[in-house]
């Protein structure tokens, strides 16, 4: 009996809540597995899914939103050992699923901590209420190749906003594994979007485009690369949360600085009437 060939697998994109081959047709070899390339046109559709998801993202209920970013880490728990065998350290799977579940409990309490009422004279009343920013681009970390992926997704989606992400070039498997455990996890389609391929292709497209509202740099290591997204950005006023240190610790209590950034807060004024 001859000896079989191993079946390669090949790790598509995710993009409103499906997997396609990117539309190039082009893919790069990582680990035994067979990785898709992705495209400016590829950018383009993930923004279009992103766009589309913000209605129905931003209006669920932050509960429901809450209930949803737990059960992807219940789903994450399950799969733990599938990370483990692509290379993911147990620990750091452990941690991506807590850091899930932080973000889970900040759902419903983020608008009574940054919202409420404000004292002003007259007889009104003045509201506050964080409100999402919209279409979120963001450039992953390269390492952790998980843990830094969920860090800067999670606290993005859970105030409402919806995400197009570039996944880390070097360890992409993480990231498309985790888009199988977004697809089953109630997420609804086009709120996570995730591309894989080099940074230098796709991040300017995504930087320039004019219907994504904020841009995380997180992942960019390259400072005259950053400098030119910045530049992009600038065109529509995106609002930019600059790279992160090559020393930051991903471990560490991550505070609610990423969710508030990406956050717009709208003040209402009603009278009190007599």
């Amino acid at each position: 009996m001859s000896e079989r060939v191993a079946v390669r697998k090949t790790y598509k994109l995710f993009i409103g809540g499906k997997f396609p081959r990117s539309e190039s047709g082009r893919s790069y070899l990582v680990q035994s597995a067979n990785v898709s390339l992705a495209s400016r046109k590829d950018v383009r559709d993930a923004v279009v899914a992103a766009r589309a998801a913000v209605k129905g993202w931003s209006g669920a209920t932050a509960y429901n939103r809450g209930q949803i970013l737990y059960r992807v880490a219940e789903m994450l728990e399950g799969r733990r050992e599938q990370f483990v065998a692509l290379g993911v350290p147990g620990d750091e799977v452990d941690a991506a699923t807590d850091r899930w579940v932080w973000y889970a409990g900040w759902a419903d309490k983020l608008p009574q901590v940054y919202g409420g009422a404000n004292p002003v004279a007259g007889p009104y009343f003045n509201l506050s209420a964080p409100e999402p920013t919209g279409v979120v681009g963001v450039v992953a970390p390269e390492q952790p190749a998980l843990l830094g992926l969920v860090s800067v997704i999670a606290p993005a989606i859970v105030t409402g906003n919806t995400v197009v992400t570039l996944a880390s070039p070097t360890a992409p498997l993480a990231a498309v594994t985790l888009a199988e455990v977004l697809a089953t996890s109630d997420l609804p389609g086009g709120v996570v979007n995730l591309l894989t391929g080099r940074i230098t292709e796709t991040a300017p497209t995504l930087a320039a485009h004019m219907d994504v509202n904020a841009l995380d740099l997180t992942g960019v290591t390259d400072p005259e690369l950053a400098v030119e997204l910045e530049v992009k950005a600038a065109e529509n006023l995106k609002r930019v949360l600059r790279p992160a240190p090559a020393d930051h610790d991903w471990t560490v209590d991550p505070g609610v600085t990423r969710m508030t950034t990406l956050l717009e807060t709208k003040t209402v004024w009603h009278p009190k009437g007599v």
